[in-house]
């Protein structure tokens, strides 16, 4: 598992992409955060917060993680090479396992240049480090496990297609709708009580605890669930093609 692991990463680093999603990512969060004028602008919210940051990222994942994983297994699958794996001494589990790692490692490396924000956010303050830290640290805490979930359905999206592009648009799609597809429909109450239940299966309901400073056992126990479902299913499908 190792080694595809590093292949992986090798894939992405050695050809730059991760290079280039890396900073295309940490260029759009400055612009929305310090340039536009936008709900985000830490300068117009006239506010010592990242709030603003943590509220934008899902979306920038939700466009950003699919991208990293479509090739993961439909290019294996379009190129033949995964009936070359299947041939290796490993089982499709650890390769499923291994190429939602390096989605994973890529998709935190996104969030490292942020904390250039939070520097700026803690010396603008008024008192210097007036911020709170522990929604902060709770808010980053809830975006590493975010961007797991979101890239264990990028595996299973790529599991599922036949081609990177329907992996991408089939990825966009299951994390818009996991994300905000749930919520929206939840809050239209048409369910009656059953709305709660409905709201508490999708990922806002669970990350917006994160953002607030609570981290709870069960929203950690719920995206936990959320990926080994959908690493399962992605070796189910996996599995299949041998």
């Amino acid at each position: 598992m190792t080694a595809i692991f590093k292949k992986e990463l090798w894939t992405y680093f050695g050809n730059w992409s991760a290079w280039v999603i890396i900073a295309a990512f940490s260029l759009i969060g400055t612009l929305f955060l310090f340039f536009f004028e936008n709900d985000s602008n830490i300068f117009d919210i006239g506010t010592a917060t990242l709030q603003s940051y943590f509220v934008l990222v899902p979306w920038l994942l939700m466009f950003v993680i699919p991208a990293l994983s479509m090739k993961s297994l439909a290019e294996e699958r379009q190129g033949g090479t995964l009936q070359w794996l299947f041939s290796q001494p490993v089982r499709i589990s650890e390769i499923v396992t291994a190429k939602f790692f390096a989605v994973w490692f890529v998709g935190v490396l996104c969030l490292l240049p942020s904390l250039v924000y939070l520097y700026t956010v803690y010396v603008l303050g008024v008192p210097q480090g007036n911020l709170d830290m522990g929604a902060t640290m709770g808010s980053y805490f809830g975006l590493i496990i975010l961007v797991a979930a979101f890239a264990a359905v990028g595996i299973l999206a790529s599991a599922l297609s036949q081609n990177q592009i329907m992996a991408y648009l089939l990825g966009v799609f299951m994390c818009f709708i996991l994300y905000f597809g749930i919520e929206q429909l939840a809050s239209y109450k048409l369910l009656g009580g059953a709305d709660y239940i409905l709201s508490r299966l999708g990922f806002y309901q669970h990350f917006l605890g994160f953002t607030r400073g609570l981290i709870d056992l069960r929203d950690i126990c719920y995206f936990l669930l959320v990926i080994g479902i959908c690493l399962f299913l992605s070796k189910v499908f996996v599995e299949k093609n041998k």
